[in-house]
């Protein structure tokens, strides 16, 4: 089994008195993560929140029935919470009374978990996101050398866990998931009419990707108004499958201020929307998987490392670009991601002259590791 970074974290924090919740999109090995965790437990309590009879005794749950139930478990898991109604309520009852249970909450929509939760436990939890299986993760398990080899593989197929693990039949995993299992929360809470909708407008972004996004336009591929792209945009974002990147701007007239890019957690889950699993080498969008991959992958090492940096793109009305910026502490660390190592970068000397001090990277399939990798 692939060793996951969020493991040792989540494991020196049991015992310590507060509730872990654990977040993040379908099929990123939540379940299997917690398994790890708490199978040394003595007696554990296992919640499928998916299950309705679950549902209904999680939300009966009084001060008086907790000892009889649970008074002997010294570990308790409550996965896919978010179905639950007052779950944040329910769970403080357990954190409250039950002080010697170590609670694990999991569930795949961060907007939706945290708004329950958040309140009734402040104080009184540890929160963390799990995303598709990391560069890191993989070259731990693979070795370097070996994970590096397979960079095309990833660039296509992305890093699912399921799909890491059947070799040979990742198109079949990745059409599974894309066939409304990974937005199966958003068609069940908000009872969307059109389905459709929701899947052309999820294929318009993936063919956008790395490109600024124009919710207006949206609208009119997709057939539905400017609002609704906004709401379906914020539930897919709330159900961890893309990712919202806004545009930087500090000092200069034209840049671009109000500008936004849309990104996949996931390259094989973008490249599964559009039905194109070509080779890398045989594709005329190797920049945009490239950029995507490279995005995503920073965004997974901050989340695990701690990294608590604000992410960007900057652009000025005259198209002078930095694929992405990061800043942190004043800091302003601008990357250019190449796919191809020989071809010469051009920074824009606009950028240069207005952040002076920003440091300059360049990121390509020679060096990305030494981005990517160490804890």
């Amino acid at each position: 089994m692939i060793s996951r970074e969020l493991g040792g974290r989540l494991k020196s924090l049991m015992g310590k008195g507060k509730a872990i919740v654990l977040i993040g999109a379908r099929q990123t090995g939540k379940t299997t993560l917690l398994h790890e965790l708490v199978k040394s437990g003595k007696n554990v309590q296992w919640l499928d929140a998916d299950d309705i009879s679950i549902r209904n005794m999680i939300g009966e749950l009084t001060i008086a029935r907790l000892q009889t139930l649970f008074g002997q478990n010294d570990i308790i898991v409550v996965d896919e919470a978010q179905r639950v109604e007052n779950i944040g309520i329910q769970m403080k009852l357990i954190t409250d009374h039950l002080p010697q249970v170590q609670l694990f909450i999991s569930g795949s929509s961060a907007f939706e978990l945290a708004n329950k939760v958040n309140e009734p436990l402040t104080g009184r939890k540890w929160e963390y996101q799990l995303y598709p299986l990391s560069f890191n993760e993989l070259q731990k398990h693979f070795g370097m050398w070996n994970e590096m080899r397979n960079l095309p593989i990833r660039l296509v197929y992305g890093s699912y866990p399921d799909v890491v693990n059947n070799i040979g039949n990742e198109k079949l995993v990745l059409s599974q998931l894309t066939n409304s299992y990974l937005y199966k929360d958003i068609l069940e809470w908000e009872r969307i009419k059109h389905p459709d909708k929701l899947v052309k407008l999820l294929q318009a972004l993936a063919y956008q990707v790395g490109s600024e996004v124009s919710y207006s336009e949206l609208a009119v591929t997709v057939g539905i108004d400017k609002a609704t792209v906004d709401k379906y945009i914020n539930l897919l974002e709330q159900i961890q499958i893309v990712f919202r990147l806004g545009s930087f701007s500090r000092n200069l007239r034209n840049e671009l201020k109000m500008s936004k890019k849309i990104y996949f957690y996931d390259n094989g889950i973008r490249n599964a929307l559009i039905g194109n699993f070509n080779d890398i080498n045989l594709r005329d969008d190797q920049g945009k998987l490239w950029e995507n991959y490279m995005i995503s992958e920073l965004k997974k090492k901050n989340s695990y490392t701690d990294n608590y940096c604000q992410s960007y793109f900057w652009r000025t009305t005259q198209q002078q670009e930095i694929d992405y910026i990061e800043e942190k502490d004043g800091k302003i660390t601008a990357f250019e991601f190449k796919w191809n190592p020989k071809k010469k970068t051009k920074v824009s000397r606009t950028f240069i002259a207005a952040y002076p001090n920003s440091e300059i990277v360049t990121i390509s399939p020679d060096n990305y590791y030494e981005y990517l990798s160490g804890d």
